[in-house]
């Protein structure tokens, strides 16, 4: 039983009172009837409550979800009862659609993670962010539905930071630099992304950097101060220095393998070779900073070796 300090909405105050529940999740538990406000059951969650009011919240254990656990290969980096940090092997679909109704990195997580209290009243993770099948890396899941809100924040307000390492054609000519446009849906390709107008886009921002020049084949290093779909493949691109290996966003011209990569690129253009190195971000419980690195995957590796080049170090 928790006594109200303040007064106002019903799921409001349920909400604040109960950390680990969203507004959202508090009213689903006021229209079932959950809700008790001085001993009454409340189901509107609009209702009013006084300052001193009683409340009390009958939680029930998460509902078991239809996507089924699978053991598949799933390198988890660090996990507590909060969230849990996962390096994603390229190829695996991070979450179940049409198409992908298993083998997804969800059914592994569900068979790998420890404690899942559930988010949203479902005993399943919660995705904070995502990265494309063909990328590789780092992602981070909550395990509660207060960590997720948590998380969620920091993606929201760029406080957590994400690097990506990429391998280019045609690295640009200056260092670094950063690429700025609004991002949406190509207007005649609904599987792209592209550069368009405020009124059509939102925006998105990559900073990025060269690390490594091999003839017309390079190593990027770019930092995301924004999350968009595609957003690194998209402005590499646009740039004129595709990901080697994305068919999607290859531009005339650069789409040629290079001799120095023969046999280490996928040849169905389905592996750009992008990999989430590096996730920076405060645990949503205790706000202590934590930063995460992913070793290149074997494929990459190959490259980076086929270039001659060494990663930076964590």
């Amino acid at each position: 039983m928790t006594r109200l300090a303040v007064e106002g909405r019903l799921d409001v105050a349920v909400a604040e009172a109960f950390p680990e529940l969203s507004r959202s999740r508090a009213a689903g538990l006021i229209r079932e009837g959950r809700v008790t406000l001085d001993g009454r059951v409340v189901t509107r969650p609009s209702e009013r409550c006084a300052a001193g009011a009683e409340l009390d919240v009958d939680l029930p254990p998460p509902r078991p979800v239809s996507t089924v656990a699978q053991d598949l290969p799933l390198r988890v980096v660090y996990q507590d009862e909060h969230l849990a940090v996962v390096d994603k092997d390229a190829g695996m679909v991070v979450h179940p659609s049409a198409g992908h109704e298993d083998g997804t990195l969800v059914n592994a997580l569900l068979h790998h993670l420890d404690d899942l209290s559930g988010i949203g009243g479902e005993e399943r993770p919660g995705i904070v962010h995502r990265l494309d099948r063909g990328t590789s890396g780092l992602l981070v899941v909550a395990k509660t539905d207060a960590a997720h809100r948590a998380l969620q924040e920091q993606f929201t307000t760029h406080e957590a930071g994400r690097v990506y390492l990429a391998v280019v054609h045609d690295p640009p000519r200056t260092d670094a630099g950063t690429e700025r446009s609004w991002l949406a849906r190509h207007p005649r390709d609904r599987l792209r992304q592209a550069s368009t107008t405020e009124d059509r886009g939102r925006m998105a921002v990559t900073h990025w950097e060269v690390l490594h020049r091999a003839g017309t084949v390079g190593v990027v290093r770019c930092r995301l101060e924004t999350g968009r779909t595609h957003q690194v493949r998209v402005h590499l691109s646009e740039r004129g220095s595709p990901i080697v290996g994305d068919a999607t966003y290859a531009r005339k011209g650069t789409s040629r393998v290079p001799a120095s990569l023969k046999g280490l690129v996928d040849p169905s253009g389905e592996r750009p070779f992008l990999h989430a190195w590096r996730l920076s971000l405060r645990h949503p419980a205790d706000g202590r900073p934590m930063s995460f690195t992913a070793p290149a995957p074997a494929d990459l590796q190959a490259v980076f070796d086929a270039l001659g080049f060494l990663p930076p170090r964590a």
